[in-house]
């Protein structure tokens, strides 16, 4: 019995390919094996008259989409199909997210098997998810496939219609989206709210104390004067710039900030209390998309596409697990990996100490 196992990535055959049985041959869509038309040309002729067409979606009836396969897709459609024909079956290995389940769906949709399909869905390269996914193969999620169609109409509907706009008033060549356009709503209220907001000034204390001169030193805050905290960033109205309880705070200027701090110099400081406080401090949770991308950017300086690219490469090398993710779980198998690994530097750790 011979399968077709198409993937996303050409980069993930080599990988996956080893993982699997004799008699599976292992190809790649490489990525979106057809979308809406990205330009006049690529619109067939029978829509070409149509109001709706230079958006790629019938507005009129439902918001349709129309798919068309670039010129760019079409020898990896052909190639595909001609191993089609070859195979007694078709599993769709495409990336468990709903752009890889709207690639299955138009894998399906294009190629039109006359043999059974099967989804073949992993979160990570190893030989273990990949046994686990031949036994265990599923349906395509049409509910992930219309979430894809959604998001994608979206970004068409609302990048043509406003991209344009940037060009004139901005710079040629940009894009908008659904992601952008809502985000340049967010900038313009923050700018907004910046042009409202009132500065207020206010002065504090700090003070270098320890026991013995030059031993031990220690940063302490001035919090409360005369019985009365402090006034803070907090205390003040952004709309005003005045503080909002004036009797509940002590307001410090320069003049007053600096009078204090001559008065204390010449003063006799002691420890009135100590307050003993247990922390406890749980581990990081593990990453997610963006919590991988902040920290890589804190880290490194990376940008967000310089993280994915990276991650992308050690997934398909099956050292970590799905990185396009909002949840934070964590496979068996890498649980259980991760504990080895920590064992193993543990014990290797106390044998050179002793």
């Amino acid at each position: 019995m011979k399968s077709l196992v198409i993937v996303e990535s050409p980069t993930k055959t080599k990988t996956i390919k080893k993982y699997l049985p004799k008699g599976y041959v292992v190809d790649s869509s490489m990525g979106h094996i057809r979308d809406l038309p990205s330009s006049a040309k690529e619109i067939p002729a029978k829509y070409k008259k149509e109001s709706w067409s230079n958006l790629g979606i019938n507005v009129d009836d439902g918001f349709t989409p129309l798919y068309v396969v670039p010129a760019s897709k079409k020898k990896i459609v052909t190639k595909l199909k001609a191993l089609l024909k070859d195979s007694d079956e078709l599993i769709l290995a495409t990336d468990e997210d709903r752009e890889g389940e709207a690639i299955s769906w138009h894998l399906v949709e294009l190629l039109n098997p006359k043999v059974p399909v099967k989804r073949m869905a992993f979160r990570e390269i190893t030989q273990e998810a990949i046994n686990n996914a031949l036994e265990n193969f599923r349906d395509i999620d049409m509910n992930l496939v219309h979430a894809q169609e959604t998001r994608r109409i979206l970004d068409r509907l609302a990048g043509y219609t406003i991209s344009p706009l940037l060009w004139k008033k901005i710079s040629p060549g940009l894009s908008a989206g659904r992601v952008q356009s809502v985000a340049v709503q967010f900038l313009v209220a923050r700018e907004r709210e910046r042009m409202r907001f009132k500065s207020g000034t206010y002065f504090d204390l700090k003070a270098s104390v320890s026991k013995e001169k030059d031993k031990n030193k220690f940063n302490a805050d001035l919090s409360h004067l005369d019985g009365k905290r402090l006034a803070s960033g907090k205390d003040f109205d952004e709309n005003t710039g005045k503080l909002k309880k004036p009797d509940s705070v002590v307001l410090l200027d320069e003049k007053k900030s600096n009078d204090l701090r001559d008065l204390l110099n010449s003063a006799e400081w002691a420890v009135s209390n100590i307050d003993v406080k247990v922390q406890k401090r749980n581990p990081s949770a593990p990453f997610i998309t963006s919590t991988l991308q902040q920290e890589a950017n804190r880290k490194f300086g990376f940008s967000a596409r310089d993280t994915m690219s990276v991650a992308q490469k050690l997934y398909e090398n099956g050292l970590i697990t799905y990185m396009r993710t909002d949840s934070t779980n964590l496979s068996g198998q890498a649980i259980n990996a991760a504990r080895n690994e920590v064992e193993n530097s543990m014990a290797k750790s106390t044998c050179l100490s002793a």
